[in-house]
């Protein structure tokens, strides 16, 4: 399975938000799991107009 998140980039993102928030490694998980369906649907509707390049507008 191909890792799509580079954890230490959230992380470091989360504590500009909120320097006392953690982040807990289902965190992660959850939010790796969420990316995937969204470029999976990202694809899908790219397929259905034909194209092979995602755009912005896929998202």
């Amino acid at each position: 399975m191909v890792e799509l998140l580079v954890k230490s980039k959230i992380k470091e993102h989360v504590k500009s938000i909120e320097p006392e928030m953690r982040v807990s490694p289902e965190f992660y998980d959850a939010l790796e799991e969420e990316l995937k369906v969204l470029v999976e649907k990202a694809v899908k509707r790219a397929k259905d107009e034909g194209k092979k390049t995602l755009y912005a507008r896929h998202v």
